[in-house]
């Protein structure tokens, strides 16, 4: 008799176990799907900011994919002729001009991430978020390009490269917009697409960066790729 009780016991106890288990699990391989690449929390972030950038997505960028998230990604995807489908795949991640799953903010050291930030604050505090990654992003593309030194610190220091380096505004503590703007550029968002120039068209004096095209413009730079 005592065994047959504590058997329905062990049963109840399976059944209770795997009632919540398993709706668990359906959850995250739903959610799975969302992003082809994966749903990590760097992914979601980083899609959620650049809608958010983009003025579809108005609500707090935390990594979680829900109902706001999948509703901003179908209207982007409708605006800009995609299957408004909900799913970040290769051609909704071209349209948003970012890279999921790519370079990881967590493999640069501190030192260089700082310095990253410092640069961005040095050269484009007051100017769009956007903006912002877009210069983190020219020196990170300029990090992989044969023509340029390989590292973070070796491009920015690079001689007259940068105005912050020369007039010493490189020193001064960036705020937490240049350490964002900093870690979405690491983390893959290049608002350029790829471009190694940028220049103030108010300030620039120098002839050759002004024969450079211009591919695009984002608050007061012009960026070109070379």
């Amino acid at each position: 008799m005592k065994n047959k009780r504590f058997t329905s016991v062990l049963l109840i106890l399976l059944a209770i176990v795997l009632t919540l288990t398993f709706p668990f699990v359906g959850m995250q391989r739903g959610e799975a799907k969302n992003i082809v690449k994966g749903d990590t929390v760097a992914n979601i972030k980083l899609v959620q900011q650049r809608l958010k950038n983009l003025g579809y997505y108005t609500y707090t960028v935390d990594g979680i994919w829900g109902s706001r998230t999948t509703k901003a990604v179908k209207k982007f995807q409708s605006d800009y002729g995609l299957t408004a489908d909900g799913i970040v795949g290769a051609k909704t991640e071209k349209a948003l001009g970012i890279t999921l799953g790519g370079t990881s903010g967590g493999n640069v050291s501190s030192n260089d991430l700082n310095l990253l930030a410092r640069a961005v604050y040095g050269e484009a505090r007051g100017e769009p978020y956007t903006g912002q990654v877009a210069i983190a992003a020219v020196i990170l593309n300029r990090v992989k390009s044969s023509k340029f030194p390989n590292t973070i610190s070796g491009v920015i220091y690079q001689s007259g490269a940068f105005t912050a380096v020369s007039d010493g505004q490189i020193n001064l503590s960036p705020n937490q917009s240049a350490f964002n703007a900093a870690r979405d550029a690491l983390n893959g968002w290049d608002p350029t697409n790829g471009c190694l120039y940028y220049y103030n068209p108010a300030t620039a004096t120098s002839k050759w960066i002004w024969s450079l095209k211009v591919e695009l413009k984002i608050g007061r730079h012009n960026f070109a790729r070379g």
